[in-house]
């Protein structure tokens, strides 16, 4: 049995590992959880659910960065 399962990662196509969460992709990645939105087949994550959603054969994520400023 394959142990990996292919996704595609804000286009780019990506194996992970079969059982493999939303937060073991985006610690997998560096990411930090605290500064973005994680949308899985076009459905916005709860951050609260990161650790509980496993990603599946052909899923798709898009992950957006928050990043900080303005103006004076």
């Amino acid at each position: 049995m394959d142990e990996t399962v292919r996704i595609h990662v804000n286009g780019d196509a990506k194996a992970c590992r079969r059982g493999a969460t939303v937060a073991d992709l985006l610690q997998d990645l560096d990411i930090k959880t605290e500064r973005v939105a994680v949308e899985l087949n076009l459905e916005i994550l709860d951050r609260a659910m990161f650790a509980h959603r496993a990603l599946n054969d052909g899923d798709r994520v898009e992950i957006m960065s928050f990043i900080g400023g303005g103006s004076c």
